[in-house]
């Protein structure tokens, strides 16, 4: 069975962990990088991006994940994650690095403030019934690379059409936070493509 690792310096690490396990993953957090070459796939969880890329570079796991990245290891990046896995961001702090491999541009903090967090049914190609999705301090995406598919956009409201959720060959990058609305598809889906591996 594949193992799925959590970034687990900061976010929803438990939940993340729950989430997969219900689907029926093997999920385990991830601090360091012994830990990072026993799993087979990594979630990025939501969380403050300039932080997670501070506690990344302490605990030495920033250019191993890096080179995992680039090797070909599935990863699921939400919300800061989603910024984490960009090849470019807009709105980001001067220095802000990321670890790339997503061939988009996303723009951080792009829905506003805590206070401008927000709640949105979206439609997903591979599932039947709209997906429930919760939306904190989000990113969201402005510019797709060719290769880069785009599984979800917002459908009403000021920031109907913005991309929120896309797929670039093994990577999976949400704006949002999957592992805070009970439903577990996105985690299934995760799962499934590293099973297919």
């Amino acid at each position: 069975m594949s193992v799925i690792g959590v970034f687990a310096l900061q976010g929803n690490v438990r939940e993340h962990v729950a989430m997969l396990n219900q689907v029926g993953a093997e999920a385990v957090p991830v601090r360091r990088p012994a830990e990072l070459e026993r799993v087979d796939a990594m979630v990025l969880p939501g969380g403050e991006s300039t932080t997670m890329d501070k506690l990344a570079r302490a605990f030495e796991l920033f250019e191993p994940l890096q080179k995992r990245i680039a090797d070909g290891m599935p990863v699921f990046g939400t919300c800061a994650g989603m910024i984490m896995l960009a090849n470019e961001i807009t709105g980001g702090i001067e220095g802000q690095e990321t670890l790339g491999g997503l061939d988009v541009t996303v723009r951080r903090n792009a829905f506003g403030r805590q206070v401008d967090s927000f709640e949105a049914d979206l439609e997903f190609a591979a599932f039947d019934t709209p997906y429930h999705a919760v939306f904190i301090r989000a990113p969201w995406v402005e510019r797709v690379g060719r290769d880069v598919e785009v599984l979800s956009t917002v459908r009403s409201g000021p920031a109907a059409g913005r991309i929120v959720a896309v797929r670039h060959d093994r990577l999976l990058a949400t704006s949002f936070h999957p592992e805070m609305t009970g439903d577990a598809r996105l985690h299934g889906y995760f799962a499934e493509l590293v099973r297919s591996l």
